[in-house]
């Protein structure tokens, strides 16, 4: 074509959008000349994990908030490709809760099988995007770490697909300097182990706060305490977790919350959210959004309104995940190949104007299932991408939130049935609380 494609990030969503011009090569389609920006020496994004934290090798914020034991906390079967099942992938059903090599090992599989791994530039963060109006084209000032050598590109398109999962959200708290513990926020979280036989507070009612709360729990935690500024998430939790008011002050390690209570903790968890950062946008082409299924400036979601030649994939509050951004990317490879027109600026920001409406009127989380459900399903109808039973993804979801309620602990020893393959997902032969290794071949049965 001619045309030059810059895409920043190797994550899932990086991953879907080299695949998704892959696949229309595979159909005889000429595609632009893909060039993909890594700053992570492999692809894979947030499910890579790294011991480090803080800097990386190379004197760069670390980008992954990745921990030791994570599991999925949703169901497999709501974020499967469509094009590449989990079937295909192992050779065998596997049950619904994997573990994080497991996932790794899947989403790597398709890109793998596509042969792009060319198209990555790894340990290459991107420094500077820029827009020339007379020209039409973006300049895009990236920085080999490896060689230590900042280059200058031009490039038709960009996709930003660098996700919102690593710029962490740190409030502060009257105490923290004299607190007489470690504090730390989710995404300098590594291993529960070293909580083990220790008070934790956690602040914050996120996945995360769930989840790592969870994981102290199973690694011997003594005790989890739950800060909330607004609400409880009000599960199920065992005898030595409780959930409480928004902390006020801590003094050494006694910590006093809103209602007046205290109690003593060794260590505090920040688990209060990410930031969408982007400085290495220019200010007119920079995305500020709440973290909410309605992204503001993005028309369906994903081409920027004010310059509909960049697209942000992934950038919504998640529900669904990989085949969401399967749907995003297929339909920005479509605009940047001229199959799809983007409408004019106002048409376009009404359509976002739409959208956050619409979001407001939902009233609880089965509501927000069934519109980000709609929203991939809308995707797809405008392209080639597989087409598959949104309804039932939905269902998945809708009975994982069931689980979750009766038993928070017990939740992953549950399966679903693929909306892909038709198949019922096998039990685990280990409960999640007692299946302490997290290797694949654990995970697979082959250990």
């Amino acid at each position: 074509m001619g045309k030059r494609v810059a895409i920043i990030g190797a994550g899932p969503s990086g991953m879907a959008q080299m695949r998704a011009f892959q696949s229309a090569a595979q159909k005889g389609a000429d595609i632009p000349e893909i060039v993909c920006f890594e700053k992570q020496d492999d692809w894979g994004g947030l499910w890579n994990y790294t011991w480090r934290t803080g800097l990386d090798q190379y004197g760069e914020p670390v980008h992954g908030s990745m921990y030791r034991y994570l599991w999925s906390n949703g169901p497999k079967e709501g974020l499967e490709f469509a094009d590449y099942t989990f079937e295909e992938h192992f050779g065998k059903p596997i049950a619904s809760y994997p573990p994080r090599a497991v996932l790794f090992d899947y989403i790597k599989g398709r890109v793998d099988k596509a042969n792009v791994r060319d198209w990555v530039r790894f340990s290459t963060v991107v420094r500077r995007v820029t827009f020339d109006d007379s020209s039409e084209k973006f300049t895009v000032v990236s920085h080999d770490l490896a060689n230590d050598v900042e280059s200058s590109e031009e490039f038709d398109n960009v996709v930003v697909a660098s996700g919102h999962f690593s710029t962490p959200n740190v409030p502060s708290f009257e105490g923290f300097d004299s607190f007489n513990g470690r504090v730390l926020h989710a995404h300098d979280f590594r291993d529960a182990m070293e909580f083990k036989g220790k008070n934790i507070l956690i602040i914050g009612t996120s996945y995360s706060a769930e989840d790592i709360g969870s994981q102290c729990w199973k690694y011997g935690a003594k005790s989890i305490t739950v800060s909330h500024r607004t609400a409880p998430m009000g599960y199920k939790w065992p005898d030595n977790w409780k959930e409480v008011p928004l902390l006020t002050k801590v003094e050494k390690n006694t910590a006093t919350f809103k209602d007046g209570t205290t109690a003593e903790v060794d260590a505090i968890l920040l688990c209060t959210g990410y930031i969408h950062h982007f400085p290495f946008m220019e200010e007119a082409l920079r995305l500020r959004t709440a973290n909410r299924l309605a992204s503001a400036n993005l028309y369906k979601g994903v081409a920027w309104v004010d310059n509909p030649k960049v697209f942000y994939l992934g950038m919504q509050d998640q529900w669904y995940t990989f085949n969401m951004f399967d749907a995003q990317a297929w339909w920005a490879r479509d605009v940047m190949m001229g199959r799809i027109s983007c409408p004019d600026q106002a048409t376009m920001a009404k359509d976002v104007e739409d959208r956050i409406a619409s979001e407001d009127e939902i009233e609880d989380d089965y509501g927000c299932i069934r519109y980000q459900g709609a929203y991939t399903g809308e995707l797809i109808e405008e392209t080639d991408y597989p087409s598959f039973d949104i309804d039932g993804a939905n269902e998945a979801f809708f009975q994982w939130k069931g689980h979750k309620k009766k038993d928070i602990m017990t939740f992953r020893n549950n399966g679903y049935k693929s909306v892909m393959t038709g198949t019922e997902a096998p039990a685990h032969h280990t409960p999640w609380k007692d299946a302490l290794d997290d290797s694949m071949e654990a995970y697979l049965g082959d250990k």
